[in-house]
């Protein structure tokens, strides 16, 4: 479920970015990318409700891209991310038209498209919404890896149905999206299919959110962030070939 955590504290998106890449359009789809074209590897970074534009959320997939990948971040909700200051859309209204089930159908174009331009893996990583869509994606074997952050939306029989290596990093005080006792419950699932490659961790001392909308000038909460980062893109190494 989507708890108030999803949906308060809004990234700036007027802050100025170092980001590096540039939007272009993918299967039909506006998105930031970033790292070399010439990568026979891609990842996929699918956002929360505020979308792609936030320069703290195109600040990681540089980060990535750094490693060698080229990193795809769509916009998947077309131009019209989450607004808390827009009273004529309010939570429930906008999550009709961007019902976190609806993700794939939007990601499948881009994925198709990069395996046309020569990418021959794909990994996945999803922020709270963008949890739901790379599970599905997961399930349906059109990704190779994945990783979730905070998720939301996800249920253990999602979890039951994964068939590729997957991470999840969750929030100690998480209480609605994915508190710790839901994390455990995904742990004792995964452990039931010991063929499929997992990774579970709850971070101490953090909140749904943390790996995305943390404060940059914020020490503590800069190295939270950072370590969650460094497991994803550990975890696309070890399973991204």
């Amino acid at each position: 479920m989507l708890g108030k955590e999803c949906y308060t504290n809004p990234p700036s998106i007027l802050n100025s970015s170092s980001a590096v890449g540039h939007v272009i359009n993918i299967g039909g789809v506006n998105s930031y990318v970033t790292g070399s074209p010439l990568s026979i590897l891609a990842i996929i970074l699918v956002s929360d409700i505020f979308g792609f534009k936030p320069p703290l959320l195109r600040n990681i997939a540089d980060k990535v891209a750094a490693t060698g990948y080229y990193v795809v971040v769509p916009d998947f909700f077309n131009g019209e991310p989450y607004d808390p200051e827009n009273v004529k859309r309010p939570k429930d209204v906008w999550l009709k038209d961007h019902n976190p089930e609806k993700g794939i159908e939007v990601a499948k174009p881009v994925i198709e498209a990069l395996k046309s331009k020569g990418v021959s893996a794909i990994g996945a990583a999803g922020f709270c919404w963008g949890a739901k869509t790379v599970t599905n994606l997961g399930k349906s074997k059109h990704i190779q890896v994945s990783v979730l952050l905070h998720p939301s939306y996800i249920i253990v029989d999602d979890i039951r149905g994964v068939e590729i290596p997957i991470a999840i990093l969750g929030a100690e005080n998480d209480r609605v999206a994915f508190p710790p006792k839901l994390a455990e419950q995904f742990r004792q699932a995964l452990k039931a299919k010991p063929q499929i490659d997992s990774y579970v961790k709850i971070f101490p001392n953090v909140s749904h959110g943390w790996t995305v909308r943390y404060d940059p000038k914020d020490p503590k909460a800069v190295e939270a962030a950072d370590k969650a980062h460094q497991i994803m893109i550990g975890w696309f190494h070890k399973h991204l070939k």
